[in-house]
């Protein structure tokens, strides 16, 4: 499988440019021309390196960094900027980036500062995560903890493992059977609303009782989704 790398960038010459060059060298790109996009990008994968300019309008590189390392994501990040300066590069790192590079750039170098990322945490990239995150939850599979935006979520061993099945399959539509088939078993013959009942107290507690937007939405006459954007 090829690396998957993402590049966010303002820059319309320099994604371009960088498009070419690594889908050139092997890789598999995805850009993004803003801080905003390259979030909503990230919602929907989790490549094996991110390539991150600073200076952007709207959400800036740091911004995205800072977001993407709250978010449990452990992907290699390099942040790209036109300012040469050790406070800029301190802040950065601070952040969770693990390399940076000044423009303009050599090609060569970014090539380089590319394949040393991509070795550096070979291991990581290849075991299995012991974490499920989507948006700003997070399921820890270790401790069986839930975490929503730095809020610790109480859990039964049931609840847990119902989240556990909707964040190993985002944006998939999962239909009631599947759900009682993998929750409850073939065998379960308990009340028939059991899943709904389970269903409305994942809700509350993920939702902070309507403090914060739905993840679990209803898909009607079939089941339901984890997908984020809910009311």
């Amino acid at each position: 499988m090829r690396p998957h790398i993402v590049v966010v960038d303002d820059d319309e010459k320099i994604i371009s440019m960088l498009r070419r060059s690594l889908a050139f060298e092997g890789y598999e790109v995805t850009t993004a021309g803003n801080g905003l996009e390259g979030l909503k990008v990230l919602l929907g994968i989790e490549p094996q390196l991110l390539i991150l300019d600073v200076m952007m309008p709207q959400v800036d590189g740091w911004e995205v960094c800072r977001r993407v390392r709250e978010g449990g994501s452990s992907v290699p990040i390099l942040m790209l900027t036109a300012k040469d300066d050790i406070g800029d590069r301190v802040k950065g790192l601070d952040l969770g980036a693990d390399d940076y590079l000044v423009k303009p750039f050599a090609l060569e170098e970014l090539l380089a500062r590319v394949r040393a990322l991509l070795r550096r945490k070979p291991d990581k990239l290849e075991e299995p995560s012991n974490r499920l995150v989507f948006e700003d939850l997070v399921l820890d599979l270790d401790s069986r903890e839930a975490i929503r935006g730095g809020r610790r979520i109480e859990l039964t061993a049931k609840e847990f493992d119902l989240l556990q099945y909707f964040m190993s399959n985002p944006k998939r539509v999962l239909t009631r059977d599947s759900i009682m088939d993998k929750i409850w078993g073939y065998d379960y013959s308990g009340e028939s609303n059991v899943l709904e009942v389970y269903i409305a107290m994942l809700r509350q507690k993920t939702e902070d009782s309507g403090k914060e937007s739905r993840l679990i939405q209803t898909v009607r006459g079939t089941g339901y989704v984890l997908r984020g954007g809910g009311a």
